[in-house]
């Protein structure tokens, strides 16, 4: 479950100061959370259907998002890093079984600036969404 507002996630589970949401146990979920609503959110305001998926298997490999969309699924790993690991990107292949094509995916991180690993795996600051 993802809650639009992220002040309420924080005032449900009594985190009681902006330091606490950033370091705090729980401070990646909280990205995850965040970044997800502002993309279902970026998608609403244009007037489109957000097509977003969450994956995890019995092996526990997971991929934080996946956008469906003319026919190709868009992986995306949301991660409280501003240096991104390429290897983040290898669970992206849990999906090749898909009948759908693997489309671009991307490390939506805390960087910079927008940047690639190669043609295939981006780096997205998540400021741009």
């Amino acid at each position: 479950m993802y809650f639009y507002d992220t002040g309420l996630v924080c005032y449900l589970t009594r985190w009681s100061s902006p330091e606490v949401a950033e370091s705090g146990a729980m401070n990646g979920a909280l990205l995850e959370n965040f970044t997800a609503s502002e993309i279902m959110k970026s998608y609403q305001n244009a007037g489109l259907e957000p097509y977003l998926y969450f994956y995890r298997d019995r092996d526990s490999k997971e991929i934080d998002v996946i956008l469906e969309g003319d026919g190709k699924l868009c992986p995306l790993e949301i991660k409280k890093t501003a240096t991104p690991d390429k290897r983040l990107t290898r669970v992206f292949n849990v999906i090749d079984k898909s009948p759908l094509q693997l489309g671009t995916g991307a490390i939506l991180c805390m960087a910079d600036k927008f940047s690639a690993f190669d043609s295939d795996h981006l780096i997205v600051p998540i400021w741009m969404i």
